[in-house]
Formats: structure tokens, sequence, C-alpha cells
């Protein structure tokens, strides 16, 4: 280490450090507007100089290396008088107000230049501003030619799209022969935003500070379990398909169940769609998933017996996944399931085509080698019970198996049957008699499930009713287009009013509809159309409208008007002690992803609540540093997504065969390499401010 005094302060600084990077890490602040700590210095604002006993003139602070015995002085008044008339320089072509929380007016203000530009009305130099490129605007008539962007693109990210473009009174930061990013090679990692001090380089999207990781890595954030999304991406690139798939591991249980099913809002939140389209998450993730060779099982750490038992009740994915992280925690656990075959609604409600059942039995399995005990065909009927049979915690996640009634006249009659049920007689392999014409009621996923299904089943022609538009459909895009390729008429705008028995099955009075105001669920409601009236004659009509819980009363439970228990939002705790509750039962009907993440609050909990930290995850792949640099791609912006394979229509209706393909290697890695890599920004350096 090296002593160098700095404005009377004794300061450490290490061998080959600058006198800036010392001064800084001590608290003393030197200002400064080109120098950022991860781009080499290069002096150009010279805002930092300073004086340094025994040397001549004022030498910039973050090119000048740090001495043994070295006497530094950083704001006497000649160098305050310096960096005024610097600024000046630097302010006097600068024609806007200066942004409020951007480095360039804390420094001024800092420096104190405002009454010297008064009077001063700056020339603007007229370039254009580009707003319409992904992601960010740039403005070059707010760039101070700092370079810092230039640097950071060129030094650190290796991929050199931008730089200064022509000189004098004419210099500018852009790309070569005036071309836009996207045809420039620009993989749109934002590090020159970052770094940005004048807000020439602004994103388009505005976030708080406390918001930064989750709007700059919003895929990541979208995740219901904070997969890290971005990091098994990258390492897919790099053909570490076992670390990619330890990475999922270390949040879910079931990382190809959800490569099958997930609805992936993580897609959603990609921002490559602002470039145009987004990554295949869920395909990559089914993709590591079918390749894993197991070797993770060796890293589970089993603690020590803790004597606590923990009951759970019901074994969906909820439930499953809160026994899957109690369990390495020393807990005894106790899975109960009602019926013979365990997993819940992705055994009972996900046809066999979207996702087949050794996956799905495959992922169970590994559950009970690690001594979860998964006890079937039992019903509980009392909490209390389990109290008695020496539990110390109950975990609650029995689903919603309940079907909602549309309430309209004639729908007790045999021929109209619930979606639910539809799909446990098929799913579990039970007799059920589909034939003739189908009509399916509802909008979500469900209903496409049925639709599908019963096709399959030997239907002869299947339409769906749905009394919004297509936009409004809570079923996701692909279930809908899926659903339509195969066959299913849709009829939007229409709404069954009234069943009645016909000469060989039902008449069903429909009215079609139109959307007025918004209703609670934020979308239109749907309005009837008066004279609109029409008769649809079908076999069957199936009702697929959504779904509620089946609590029973002896469980002694606070419920709210929707049937659902009450549970604390963040321990899940009920109205009883000891007694958790989580997944569909709480939340009403969700997807296998947020159970999952229910499952995975359920257990942090109770471990807390038997004397635990509540540290569920045990790390699988150790961390290490990622290399900054990109590279440069001329093609990057025009990579199309890859789309997984599916079995052409003609040969998937015959039976329940998987419709969706696994991605090839060689497809998988492109895919994976189309990623922004948005979290790397996270990992740059914080601009030195000026203290407040």
């Amino acid at each position: 280490m090296i002593t160098l005094i700095v404005d009377d302060k004794q300061v450490k600084a290490q061998a080959g450090e600058t006198v800036l990077q010392a001064a800084l890490r001590a608290g003393i602040y030197i200002p400064n507007l080109c120098y950022h700590p991860d781009i080499p210095p290069m002096a150009a604002c010279r805002l930092c100089v300073v004086e340094i006993e025994g040397m001549r003139g004022f030498p910039a602070a973050c090119v000048t290396t740090a001495g043994e015995g070295m006497v530094v002085h950083t704001n006497t008044p000649r160098l305050k008088e310096l960096r005024k008339n610097n600024i000046w320089l630097t302010l006097s072509e600068y024609p806007h107000k200066l942004a409020e929380n951007s480095q360039l007016r804390k420094v001024a203000d800092w420096i104190g230049v405002p009454e010297l530009l008064a009077g001063h009305t700056p020339h603007h130099r007229g370039f254009a501003v580009a707003s319409d490129e992904p992601l960010f605007t740039r403005d070059p008539n707010l760039c101070i030619l700092c370079e810092r962007c230039v640097r950071m693109c060129q030094d650190i990210r290796g991929a050199g799209v931008i730089g200064l473009v022509d000189r004098g009174i004419k210099t500018l930061v852009g790309t070569s022969s005036d071309v836009s990013l996207k045809d420039a090679g620009c993989k749109f990692c934002l590090a020159c935003v970052e770094v940005c001090p004048s807000g020439s380089l602004v994103d388009k999207k505005e976030f708080a500070e406390e918001d930064r990781e989750k709007v700059l890595v919003p895929c990541k954030d979208a995740c219901p379990a904070g997969i890290d999304v971005p990091l098994y991406v990258k390492l897919i690139t790099e053909g570490r398909y076992q670390d990619a798939l330890e990475v999922v591991r270390q949040k879910v249980p079931f990382p190809n169940v959800l490569g099958h099913v997930c609805f992936h809002p993580c897609e959603e939140a990609c921002r490559r769609t602002e470039v145009n389209e987004p990554i295949s998450i869920k395909a990559l993730k089914r993709f590591i998933a079918e390749r894993d060779s197991g070797r993770w099982r060796s890293k589970i750490a089993i603690a020590p017996e803790t004597g606590k038992k923990v009951a759970v009740v019901g074994s969906g994915p909820a439930g499953l996944t809160a026994a899957w992280f109690l369990r390495p925690l020393g807990h005894s656990v106790t899975v109960f399931e009602s019926l013979s075959e365990p997993g819940g609604m992705m055994r009972t409600c996900i046809p066999k085509y979207r996702l087949p059942r050794e996956v799905l039995d495959q992922e169970i399995k590994y559950i009970e080698d690690i001594g979860v005990n998964i006890k079937l065909d039992v019903t509980i009927a009392s909490l209390d019970e389990l109290f008695n049979q020496g539990f110390d915690a109950i975990f609650l996640a029995i689903g919603t198996s309940e079907s909602m009634k549309m309430r309209i006249s004639g729908e007790d009659n045999p021929l109209v049957l619930d979606g639910i049920a539809v799909l446990h007689a098929i799913n579990l392999g039970r007799k059920i008699d589909i034939a003739g014409e189908i009509a399916v009621v509802g909008g979500g996923n469900v209903a496409m499930d049925v639709a599908r299904s019963v096709l399959r089943m030997g239907a002869k022609k299947v339409s769906i009713l749905y009394r919004r538009t297509r936009g409004e459909m809570p079923a996701t895009a692909e279930e809908i287009e899926e659903t339509i390729n195969e066959g299913v008429n849709i009829s939007f705008l229409t709404a069954p009013t009234n069943v009645s028995s016909g000469r060989d099955g039902l008449k069903v009075e429909c009215i079609k509809m139109e959307l007025g105001e918004p209703d609670a669920s934020g979308r239109r409601r749907p309005v009837p159309v008066e004279g609109s009236e029409y008769t649809l004659e079908v076999d069957n009509l199936i009702m697929a409208i959504g779904q509620r819980s089946k609590v029973p009363r002896e469980f002694g439970l606070s419920a709210n008007k929707w049937g659902n228990v009450e549970a604390d939002s963040e321990s899940l705790l009920t109205s009883k002690r000891g007694v958790f509750a989580g997944g569909d039962i709480v939340s009403g009907p969700s997807s296998v992803i947020e159970a999952i993440q229910q499952g995975r609050m359920a257990a942090s909990s109770i471990d807390k609540y038997l004397g635990g930290e509540g540290q569920i995850e045990q790390k699988l792949v150790p961390e290490e540093e990622e290399d900054p640099c990109i590279g440069r791609d001329e093609e990057f912006a025009s990579r199309k997504r890859a789309e997984a394979e599916s079995l052409p229509v003609s040969k998937r209706l015959s039976d329940f065969s998987e419709v969706e393909c696994v991605f090839a290697e060689e497809v998988a890695v492109d895919e994976a390499k189309r990623c922004l890599k948005c979290q790397l920004r996270l990992k740059i350096s914080k601009t030195p401010f000026p203290p407040e």
C-alpha cells in the first residue's frame, strides 16, 4: 500500500491506483465527467485537475498515479476558477436545460457555474434526435463528447458500434456511415446509456432507482419463482447445459414440466421484443431439462433430522414444491393426495399432448428420492386429526377442483358436462362418452384443453363460445393458436343463455355480445346485443368458465367471498395456528409456475415457524464473473425467434402424442445467443457523483 496526503488527510492507495481513485475511495470528492471506474481514463474534461506539491502545472487526477508521500490539494481557489472555466467551455454549447438528475447537472451545481452562463444563449447544433431506435433515445445535441459511451462500446464491450463522427464543431457520436444501430451490429446492451453523464442517451422507459433491476432485467423479475433467466440462457450459449439446468433447479423442482407448460411471463417481459421478437425462454428451459445428466442430485445436501413433522395436503405443484424445499432442511414431510396418482393439476388438468406423463412422473420421483413420503388415496377430513398424529405444521394446497356454474336455465341437463371433470376423466384414463358435435364455453386454457382433448376422443366437430373478443381471452396466445389450427371454431362475443333438450342432443340458445365499460377484472364487460339471439344444436355442452376451491368446513379456516382460503400474503399463515395455505386454494386458478412460487413461500415460512431461518435454496452452481465483452454481430438485430417444431395436425388428432418438439442443439444455442444480456448493465460500476 502507498500512503499519500490529500487535503490534509492521510489516504491509503493500492499500487498503480490513480490519485482520483484513491481520493474517491477515501471519501474525498474530485469533480469529473469523462472519468468512469470501468473505463481507461483519458483526462478529456480537465475537471479533475489538482495541485501536487513539487509537481508543475495542474495534473489531471484521473491519469496521475498515486505516489508514496505525495501531497495533493483538490480544492484551492486556483483549481476552483480553473474548473469553472473548463466546465463553462463544455456548457457554452449546451442548448438545453441540464437534466435534473444527470451527472452533468450535479457536477455543474457542485462547481458553481450557473452565474457564469448568465445572459449566454448557446447555439443549437441542429442534430436530428434518434427516437426510433429500440430501448433508448439518442440526442446528439445534448452530447458533451466525453467519449465514455464510445470507450465503453469499444474497450469494454468489444463491439465498436459507435465512435466520433466528423470533425470540429460538427463532431458527434454516431455510427459509421450514419446507419441505424440495428444495421450497425449493436446488441443493445445499453452500456452506453448507463455511462452517459449528460442525458444525451436515455432509456425510453423511465424508472426509479429502487426499480432499477426489475426494469432493466424484466425477464427475471417477471418469473414468479425468480429464476435467473439471463444466467441460464448465457450458459446455454457456452454449451454448459447442465450448469444451466442447475441454475433453474436452484429455484424449482419441475424444470422439465415448466419447459413443457409454463405460460412464460418472462417472454412477455423480454426486452428483445423491442428489437424484434422475444427469446424462446420456455423452449430453452425444456432443451436443458431434457439433457439433464442428474449431476445435481449429488449436490443436494439433506440436513440432520430436526424431529419436526410437516403434513402437505395436496400433491399439486404448490404442495410438492413445498415438500421439495422442506425435506433438505431436515424436516419429515408427508404429502397426502386424495387421488390414486400424484401431481394435482399437472396430472388431472393438463393433457398428455402438452405434458407427457413420463416427464411428470420422473420429476415427482426425484422428490420422493430425497425422502418425501407421498400417501395416495387419502382424503383429509380434519386438520386437528393431523396435529393429533404428531404433525407440527400443515400446508394446505388442495387446489381448485370445483367448476363454476353459469347459472342459466337447463345447466343441470346431464348432457351439460363439467370441463374439469371431463379433463380428469380423460387424463386419468377413465371411460367418457364423447362424440358428435361439442360446444365448449370459456376462454381460458382449460377451455382450450377441453376442446383439443375431446377432438382426440372422437368428437366430430368442436366449437368454443366466448363472451369477449380474442384480445380478452385469458388463455395463452399459443394455446389459442393451436386450438384454432386443430380445427376448433371459436365464436367470439357469444354467450349461452338457455339449454334445453333436443331430438338427439341439446338446443343451446345463444346471444351475441358487445364490449362495454371495464369490470372488476379490468376487461371490458360483455353486454348483450338486443335481437341477436340464435340457437345452436349440439350433442354436448361443456362448461369451462373457471374453478373455485372446495374447502371442507371442518377445517375451520377463514375464507373470502369466492371461497378461497384467507392466508397472509407473505407468510401464507391461515387463521389457524400452524396451518399454512397456498396455491390455487388461496389465489384462485393460476399457473404451474405461480403455484410453485406459493410452495416456495410456504416452505420458507414453515421452516421459520419450526425454528429455522427460512433459507430454502441450495447453491448448485457457484457464482462467477461474467465477461463484459460481447463483441459485434452485424446480423444480431435481424435474427428471428426460433419456434419449436410441432407435430403436423394430420398426425396429432388420432391420439394424445406430444405436439411440441424439443429444440435441436444448434437451434437452442443460436436462440440463446439472441439474448441482449441485459444483466451486464447491472455489473457496470456506479458513476461517482458529487456529495449532496
